[in-house]
């Protein structure tokens, strides 16, 4: 009897919304639970794992995808269009499994709601309510093969952390799995005071909010707040323009181990006193690692820099 294919490192489910919390004036916090999330997630190793939320289309159908399919993506294709749905990429703020083995993912989502402003995820983040259903796909419980993870300090001795308030969720979740003996800072930059989230970090950590709603009419633009932090952090006062360009095709993504632009990337172990982690607006990320790189000579064995959306473009998957 011929053995039996091995299970692809994710799997599809259905989850239903449990509870939805309003936790600031920019983050809504939503669990999800139901039967299928007891063998997805890995709470011992949850980092700035991404995972895919498939929300409802104009039909209000939950987009099935086989749960053993080897190509997600390709079968979620195949579903016709009216029923697809739309897929976002988020990351894990908590995992929470019960006595019985009842697990939910808890997800913070931030609302753009400005006109023009809003995307399906937020949209359907702010009318969310108990019950609503989506699919999730993630790792299966106990799989690490299957990617998504790019947190990745090796023997670093001290952490750097950098995002706007899309890459808050990923930082507080690294931060509350490091060692309690860690040390470092924790740049993030938020709209609002009102958006400073608790976080459980190691007593090393200098978390630093940067807001940029600064109370007297004047509101800074994503990475004017956290850039020259950021450059401060290894000495230089200087704030460069932000790298805007609409016209690029993709987002930057920059790890040791993958480079969109294409660059070989750096293969031996990270054994640097610092490591850098940074992430949000495509255009601020990108800024910051041309100063980090390029002026400051930081290998690439250092530095992840992942740009999760970019300014005035609405991303998809």
């Amino acid at each position: 009897m011929p053995a039996a294919e091995p299970l692809p490192p994710f799997a599809a489910v259905v989850a239903t919304v449990e509870r939805v919390e309003r936790v600031s004036p920019s983050f809504v916090r939503i669990t999800l639970g139901g039967a299928e999330l007891r063998d997805v997630g890995n709470p011992d190793r949850t980092l700035d794992q991404r995972i895919k939320l498939v929300f409802p289309g104009p039909t209000g159908r939950v987009a099935r995808i086989p749960r053993e399919a080897p190509d997600w993506y390709g079968a979620w294709l195949e579903i016709p269009e009216s029923d697809r749905g739309t897929m976002r990429t988020y990351s894990i703020r908590r995992i929470d499994i019960d006595a019985s083995g009842a697990t939910r993912l808890i997800i913070d989502f931030v609302l753009h709601l400005a006109e023009g402003a809003t995307g399906p995820a937020s949209l359907w983040a702010s009318r969310a309510a108990e019950g609503d259903a989506l699919t999730v796909v993630a790792p299966r419980r106990g799989r690490h093969d299957a990617g998504g993870i790019e947190f990745a300090p090796g023997g670093a001795e001290r952490i750097v952390l950098a995002g706007d308030e899309t890459a808050a969720p990923a930082i507080a979740r690294i931060l509350e799995e490091l060692p309690r003996n860690a040390a470092g800072t924790a740049f993030i930059e938020v709209p609002e005071a009102g958006d400073r989230l608790g976080i459980d970090a190691p007593p090393g950590i200098d978390v630093r909010w940067l807001v940029r709603e600064r109370g007297d009419g004047i509101v800074l633009v994503h990475g004017e707040a956290l850039i020259p932090e950021v450059l401060a952090h290894v000495g230089e006062r200087s704030l460069p323009p932000i790298v805007d360009d609409p016209a690029a095709e993709t987002l930057v993504w920059e790890t040791p181990q993958y480079s969109e632009s294409g660059e070989v990337a750096e293969t031996r172990p990270n054994t640097h006193d610092r490591y850098f982690w940074i992430a949000g607006e495509s255009g601020v990320v990108t800024t910051l690692r041309r100063h980090l790189v390029r002026d400051h000579g930081i290998e690439r064995a250092q530095v992840a820099f992942m740009g999760y959306w970019r300014r005035g473009v609405a991303m998809k998957g």
